[in-house]
């Protein structure tokens, strides 16, 4: 079986797939692509037998015709905020802390999936896009925020928890404060072209079981079912 899925959810998709593999019997390749190249690849007609991301991007592949509903949702993830191992932490207790932080910043960075476009809303929202502007670099979808901040080359990074977390060299400073919190909902759904439907569901029934929540929880989000 053949699954794409977004980078948000790997450190535990990793940890729970030779359970499922176990289990059923079922062999699963797993290609790890970016949120934008996912919408890409699958609009332009590439046939997988699962496809795992965004709750709105696996609904506009659902209304194009490309995955069969129901969707699965499996985690909710927030977005974290990182410097570089060893690094001054900022205050991010508030909004307005946040907001003080990338002012002073001398480098910032986010990701092209779901949180670098609520920021890219938020900064403007607060007026300060066009000074944050020079000194933010938007990673190129299926890059990690955090590889930039351990290599030096960032000062200040913003990107799901979950893809945070198991970057070394840097510092996960915490979640957005909840006054400008974004929660994402990681989801599922099958090809309609998939000749594995009922494996593919059987996945999905598993990622979103009561055993899996754990593990969802140790890799920085949380079971969407909780």
């Amino acid at each position: 079986m053949e699954v794409m899925s977004s980078l948000a959810t790997k450190e535990a998709y990793l940890e729970l797939l030779p359970q499922f593999e176990k289990s059923s019997g079922k062999k699963v390749r797993t290609s790890w692509v970016g949120m934008v190249d996912i919408l890409k690849r699958i609009k332009a007609g590439e046939a997988t037998d699962l496809v795992i991301g965004s709750a709105a991007a696996v609904d506009e592949l659902m209304q194009a015709g490309k995955l069969a509903a129901p969707r699965a949702d499996i985690a909710r993830s927030g977005v974290g905020v990182a410097v570089r191992a060893g690094s001054p932490r900022p205050d991010i207790s508030s909004g307005e802390a946040v907001k003080k932080a990338l002012l002073k910043a001398r480098s910032i960075a986010y990701s092209s999936g779901p949180s670098g476009v609520y920021l890219s809303k938020l900064f403007e929202k607060w007026g300060i896009a066009g000074e944050l502007k020079p000194k933010i670099t938007q990673t190129p979808p299926g890059v990690a925020v955090g590889t930039l901040i351990a290599r030096g080359e960032i000062e200040l990074g913003f990107q799901q928890v979950s893809e945070l977390k198991p970057i070394a060299g840097i510092d996960l400073i915490g979640p957005l404060p909840a006054d400008i919190q974004v929660v994402t909902t990681f989801s599922g759904a099958p090809h309609v072209a998939s000749k594995e439907t009922a494996a593919a569901r059987a996945l999905l029934a598993f990622l979103t079981s009561s055993a899996a929540a754990p593990v969802i929880r140790k890799n920085g989000m949380e079971p969407a079912k909780a």
